[in-house]
This record gives C-alpha cells, structure tokens and sequence, in this order.
C-alpha cells in the first residue's frame, strides 16, 4: 500500500511540473491573448522574414510587446502582423515600424520608430509605414556578383 502512495505522489509531482511547463511556455510564446495591462495593434509587411509569435517588439531598444499572430493576407500578400504592445505606452499615428536584426549571428525583432504627431494609435489601431526584414543572403549575393539593383 505504501508502494502505491509513493507512486500516486511522485505522478502528481510529474503532472504539476508539467503543468507549470506549458503555463510558462504559453507566456513566453505569446499564446497567452491580450491582457488587461496591454492592447493590441496591427501591421502589414511585405516579408516579415524572421519573424513569429513571440518575437519582440522594441522601442529605443526596450521590450514595449511581442508579436501574437502573423498572416499572409490573400489579396495582398503581405505578412499582416498583430502584435500586443505595454497599456500605457501610446503610439504616435505617424510611426514607423521595421523589422530589425540584432546583428550578424542574432536573431530579429520589430522596431517601432515613434513619429512626432500628437495624435495616437487607437487599440487595434495599424501602423501603416512599415519596413520589412532585409535578406542578408540577398545583400551577400548582390555584393559578390557586383550587382547594382
């Protein structure tokens, strides 16, 4: 009987790690909707290249959001792109948006350039001037065959 008892507490220490696991996935993910302490805005890009759930999204070099969907739009075909940003933090409606590489070995994450307007973003709002993620085996390909466009 001893045996089983053992057995019964070690399983449900196994669920409960498991289950912290996918709570912590889910969050780092992104998969976890909109919270009350943020709201969402949208994007369109033309290759969002580098780019998935869970990415961040960075103002000045600081973490204000994390892209939580990402897809092709049927009759664009542009990468529409949502993504949840801090509540407090407003967006001028003039802003920029850009996807941006941390470096040579690093990864991407979206950049938001603040515009100069008074005006802002309303939630759900979308950020219309947008740069997408530039091909550094494009760029290399270019270099080395001398190539002008």
């Amino acid at each position: 009987m001893a045996q089983n008892t053992t057995e019964v507490l070690v399983g449900t220490g196994v669920l409960a790690v498991a289950a912290g696991f996918l709570i912590y996935a889910a969050g780092l993910t992104g998969f976890a909707a909109t919270t009350p302490d943020s709201y969402n805005l949208n994007a369109s890009f033309r290759s969002a290249e580098g780019v998935g759930v869970g990415t961040e999204v960075r103002m000045a070099g600081v973490k204000v959001g994390t892209v939580t969907g990402l897809d092709l739009n049927a009759e664009t075909f542009r990468a529409d792109t949502t993504f949840t940003m801090k509540q407090g933090i407003e967006i001028p409606d003039d802003s920029a948006i850009s996807i941006s590489s941390e470096g040579l070995l690093g990864g991407n994450f979206v950049e938001i350039i603040p515009g100069g307007s008074p005006f802002n973003i309303d939630p759900d709002g979308e950020i219309e001037d947008t740069q997408s993620s530039v091909s550094l085996v494009t760029l290399l390909l270019k270099f080395v065959s001398g190539s002008d466009e």
